[in-house]
């Protein structure tokens, strides 16, 4: 009986506002767990302040594989690092937000060594634009709306394609944070890939040395 009122209402309701009660009852979820995080005083066990123990800034992907696995692999706790993730753990502008996050650990926040930590298997890894706008269509973006941002000059071909080599990814992100004109010369930057499964780490750049293994 709930599944066939679950298919009415799904069914009655347009897409986009099933979707956004969908998102509203994990929203209360995760509050209706906070209020009680907060109240039980769970959160002494994360007391800690903004400068990294470790003097260590971490830049990688938002794979939901690497929420747990990463920081337990590396031997990581809470306070150690700033941890900084996108699609992919790539720099893709030398002025963009996340090259700006790393300046701002390093000149701010005492942060000595940077890791680009990317991991095997991951989403970016072949990223095509033309499947990637024809998905946006799917949930409802104009195609005029892409036409226009075309006309405008950005060039989204080039902006929502990924890469073919984990590998040279790491080492082209570790290239443009290494020579940023603002970034200090003793800074190390390393360029690392983990196992999504296991965690194993592969070391595809040593900052501490003048070239990549």
């Amino acid at each position: 009986m709930c599944r066939l009122l679950f298919l009415l209402i799904r069914f009655m309701m347009p897409f986009s506002d099933f979707i956004k009660q969908h998102n509203m009852s994990e929203l209360n979820h995760i509050l209706q767990h906070n209020q009680s995080f907060v109240d039980s005083g769970a959160y002494e066990h994360f007391l800690t302040n903004k400068y990294p123990e470790r003097k260590l800034a971490i830049l990688s992907c938002m794979d939901t594989r690497m929420v747990e696995l990463l920081p337990a692999a590396l031997g990581l706790r809470n306070g150690d690092v700033k941890l900084i993730k996108n699609a992919g753990a790539v720099v893709t502008h030398p002025w963009g937000s996340v090259m700006r996050s790393l300046l701002v650990a390093v000149l701010e926040l005492r942060v000595e060594e940077i890791m680009v930590i990317a991991h095997y298997d991951c989403g970016m890894r072949g990223l095509n634009a033309q499947a990637f706008l024809a998905k946006a269509e799917e949930q409802g973006v104009p195609e005029d709306r892409i036409t226009t941002l075309r006309h405008a000059g950005i060039d989204l071909d080039n902006w929502l394609t990924g890469f073919d080599s984990v590998e040279d990814s790491v080492r082209h992100t570790v290239s443009l944070i290494r020579k940023h004109p603002l970034m200090p010369a003793n800074i190390a930057v390393h360029g690392l890939v983990i196992h999504p499964v296991t965690g194993k780490l592969t070391v595809v750049v040593h900052g501490d040395e003048s070239c990549a293994i």
